[in-house]
């Protein structure tokens, strides 16, 4: 391992790149508990330095993905939810127009959704969940208490609903 990373260091001496060490990790990925005890994981460097080596529970970004070495999304799944409701208090007290607002919050809010839906697996209660802080958003968009049905949002065209879009 350490001679291919001693490769990527000549290509990116060679091309005029630099390697963010401060955000490159090492993981080693091994469900064998007691091999993990007995073998640590090898001491790997780049530019001199050392790199960080990780938890098999730790979560790590791996191209816009929070994930472990075993497999747990979790920590994408908290992000996604921190964003959706970091966008529904954006346009909590806004000046845009209703739809403005909505357009706002589907693209901050839901993007980062739909980004993480293609690949991670959603339980039933936490896409209601999501749900429920996307119906809270629009309620905000339309400067509608909390209290109002959400059926209008839920609800297609052609029930008399808005037809939001929901996860």
């Amino acid at each position: 391992m350490q001679k291919l990373l001693n490769v990527v260091q000549e290509f990116t001496a060679w091309c005029g790149m630099q390697i963010n060490v401060k955000k490159t990790y090492l993981l080693v990925i091994d469900n064998d508990k007691k091999r993990r005890k007995q073998e640590p994981a090898p001491l790997l460097t780049i530019n001199g330095e050392t790199l960080q080596a990780m938890n098999l529970d730790d979560a790590c970004r791996y191209l816009g993905y929070w994930g472990t070495g075993n497999g747990d999304m979790r920590a994408t799944k908290e992000v996604v939810r921190q964003k959706i409701i970091a966008a529904r208090d954006l346009i909590k007290c806004h000046p845009l127009t209703p739809e403005l607002a909505t357009e706002l919050f589907t693209s901050k809010g839901m993007g980062v959704f739909r980004f993480s839906a293609a690949l991670i697996e959603w339980s039933e209660s936490e896409l209601n969940d999501v749900k429920r802080l996307c119906v809270q958003a629009y309620k905000n968009a339309w400067h509608l208490p909390q209290s109002t049905a959400s059926a209008l949002f839920i609800f297609p065209k052609t029930h008399t609903g808005k037809e939001s879009t929901l996860p």
